[in-house]
């Protein structure tokens, strides 16, 4: 049972928010023998966004992401399905033709995620906004980048925050084994730290063409809703371009304290890379939260030294959201660390994607119903697409936090390199599987 739980509490698990994450919540807490009681503000109250009271609406794209099980999104879809995931059901069953990706009809999937679930006799939906969080049960806080007002101030206020996160501001991933080495020098500045950080030397020329490339670039138009001012700490590094030649140099491109030790001396310019977990599988380009398009991210970026080859694991992208800070607030089981009663789940913990939203709720709904019949609660394995991306957003650096997407680069490395890329993906995706069901085994969800 989850820590502070009463027999004096209510006995249904209370779920605040009806999209993706909150609907997998509901459905896997309801068919574990959980009554949920879950709560959906639309078609009442309406955001920026959604257009229908239906559950699960998808707001910005038709589009779950890759359904290729050579793609780590693949990966997370197939756990799901074995986990009797309704979103990915639901998807299979108003999948559209898309080639690899698994996009779905919109009203289609939506209408059968809503009927599976008002038809479920252990689940309940009321059509009301929450602003406060109970406190008289199990309760998971699904709600998504468009979380009212006043219940981000009731988040904020639980978590002891003085603010959420409202904007993303991400820098973009990169495959460490695409990272040219010969190229590439490790130091950090002045020498502090350690050898901490990857550094990319520019000298003039490069810069100045890096300089024009992105001022010429073709970037994304935000949404009425996203026309946000930028906090000067998260300033796309083209909006940085654009108020001068030398400003990137003054910032996250400063030379300042970093020696070429091949050439002995420092370069004009110099892009950072920090690892971005343990593994040293993946860095993240520091400072580089972006407005770019994709393409022209895999085109201007690759014009940096060193990266001329890069394999985008997670692109950049500056835009509204709201999230905690899940590192430095939640257990690996997505229980709030302060309030065992409360879980978290969705892009509100830090992920990106809609199948990665209903991948924690699906988790979060398990845990929920475990803790609430006074069951152990659960964590995959780090080896399978679920524990990779719950271990990051667990356990990586507080202050340099940024959500995610599932991508090759959160898989623990397997035990010996194997540099053929298919293959290499094939025995991580099987490696995966086959961890998942040993853990369904040992955890009894079967």
């Amino acid at each position: 049972m989850p820590t502070g739980v009463s027999h004096a509490m209510r006995d249904d698990v209370v779920i605040v928010g009806g999209g993706l994450a909150g609907s997998e919540a509901a459905w896997q807490a309801a068919n574990r023998g959980a009554r949920v009681t879950l709560y959906e503000m639309r078609p009442k109250e309406f955001t920026k966004a959604h257009k229908t009271g239906w559950l699960a609406e998808l707001v910005c794209s038709n589009s779950l992401g890759s359904g290729d099980i050579l793609s780590a999104p693949g990966i997370l879809k197939e756990e799901m399905r074995r986990l009797n995931s309704l979103i990915v059901r639901a998807a299979d069953e108003s999948r559209v033709p898309a080639g690899s990706a698994l996009a779905v009809d919109r009203e289609m999937f939506a209408r059968k995620v809503t009927e599976a679930l008002e038809g479920h006799p252990n689940v309940r939906i009321i059509r009301e906004e929450i602003a406060a969080i109970p406190t008289d049960c199990v309760c998971i806080i699904a709600t998504g980048p468009l979380t009212s007002d006043r219940l981000s101030q009731a988040i904020a206020d639980l978590t002891h925050a003085k603010h959420l996160y409202f904007y993303d501001a991400i820098s973009p991933i990169i495959d460490a084994d695409s990272i040219n080495m010969d190229v590439v020098f490790r130091a950090s500045r002045y020498d502090k730290g350690g050898a901490d950080y990857l550094n990319c030397p520019m000298d003039e020329e490069t810069y100045n063409k890096f300089y024009e490339a992105l001022l010429s670039a073709e970037k994304v138009q935000p949404k009425d809703f996203e026309k946000i001012p930028y906090f000067e700490g998260c300033i796309p590094i083209e909006v940085m371009a654009e108020r001068g030649r030398q400003t990137m140099q003054f910032g996250p491109l400063k030379p300042v304290g970093l020696e070429d030790p091949r050439t002995g001396t420092r370069p004009y310019a110099v892009v950072q890379l920090r690892a971005e977990n343990a593994h040293g599988t993946c860095y993240n380009m520091v400072g580089f939260q972006t407005k770019l398009t994709y393409p022209e991210q895999k085109r201007v970026f690759r014009m940096i030294p060193g990266l001329e080859n890069a394999e985008f694991l997670r692109y950049g992208s500056l835009h509204r959201n709201t999230f905690i800070n899940s590192p430095q607030l939640l257990r690996n089981t997505l229980q709030l660390k302060a309030r065992g009663t409360v879980f978290f789940a969705g892009q509100i913990v830090g992920v990106e994607g809609y199948t990665e939203s209903a991948a924690m709720g699906g988790l979060a709904g398990i845990n929920a119903a475990r803790g609430l019949a006074g069951l152990p609660l659960v964590t995959p394995p780090p080896t399978t697409a679920h524990g990779s991306l719950l271990s990051y957003i667990t356990t990586c650096e507080p202050r340099h936090f940024q959500p995610i997407n599932t991508n090759f680069g959160l898989f623990p490395p397997l035990p010996s390199r194997i540099r053929d890329k298919e293959q290499k993906r094939r025995l991580i995706g099987r490696r995966a599987l086959e961890d998942l069901e040993a853990w369904k085994t040992r955890s009894g969800l079967s």
